[in-house]
């Protein structure tokens, strides 16, 4: 589905990404762990084009997306949320989430009832509904990631890009994360691809892992075996261990 070919980016003398070779097969969950500054975020913001490639090629169900900009891309059916909660603060979170759905329809008449009762179902979907009128800024952490998924569904992607959505919640909020992420991914033929430092978590969802570690690809495989690596080992452990 997607596939990205020695993809590179420098920040100054600082090399983010170097030659990565990646794949996301169609219908699987795809993790993406590695180390602080390894270069997870930088490869989606490089996927969605919030930043340009320094080098390689990317192209998403046989088309190049490399050179294409962000909403262009997001239009052919990629959708993502952000390490950073980014939602309209000061917008309801129905009103989030209609925004996505308005976007997919150029020239909508706002309030039209069967896009707002799409956008309730998506809340519904990340149990937000009994939220829909709380503004985006008034809900919890963990609210607002929600939204942030729920919003990134409006667009009716076929990838979805998950950036840490597990980030700052407890172990049984994690849990149920988790169950809500297996339980969205069917009814809406998802694939997904989730960046998060919860190894642990990963290896419950995800059926192929790949690992970063300063901006290269040290090893890809299977929950059981990327966590039995060495070099996976010493990247988060150190070479002692």
């Amino acid at each position: 589905m997607l596939r990205g070919e020695r993809i590179s980016k420098h920040f100054g003398g600082i090399s983010a990404l170097t030659n990565v070779d990646f794949h996301v097969e169609e219908g699987e969950i795809l993790g993406l762990i590695g180390p602080n500054g390894s270069g997870k975020s930088t490869l989606f913001n490089v996927i969605t084009n919030l930043l340009r490639p320094d080098g390689g090629n990317l192209f998403f169900k046989g088309k190049e997306i490399t050179h294409m900009k962000t909403h262009e891309i997001c239009k052919l059916g990629i959708a993502r949320t952000f390490q950073e909660v980014r939602t309209f603060k000061e917008m309801t979170a129905l009103e989030n989430v209609l925004a996505g759905v308005y976007f997919r329809y150029r020239g909508l008449a706002v309030g039209k009832a069967n896009q707002i009762k799409e956008a309730q179902d998506l809340l519904d979907s990340v149990n937000l509904s009994a939220k829909q009128n709380a503004l985006a800024k008034d809900l919890s952490l963990v609210d607002q990631r929600k939204l942030e998924i729920a919003r990134a569904l409006s667009l009716r992607p076929s990838l979805l890009l998950l950036d840490e959505v597990l980030a700052g919640l407890i172990p049984g909020e994690v849990e149920q994360a988790l169950e809500m992420i297996r339980r969205i991914k069917e009814p809406l033929a998802l694939t997904i691809f989730i960046i998060e430092h919860n190894i642990k978590a990963l290896t419950k969802l995800c059926t192929r892992i790949i690992v970063l570690n300063y901006g290269e690809k040290i090893t890809e495989g299977s929950p059981s075996e990327v966590v039995k690596n060495p070099s996976v080992i010493q990247a988060y452990l150190g070479e002692k261990v």
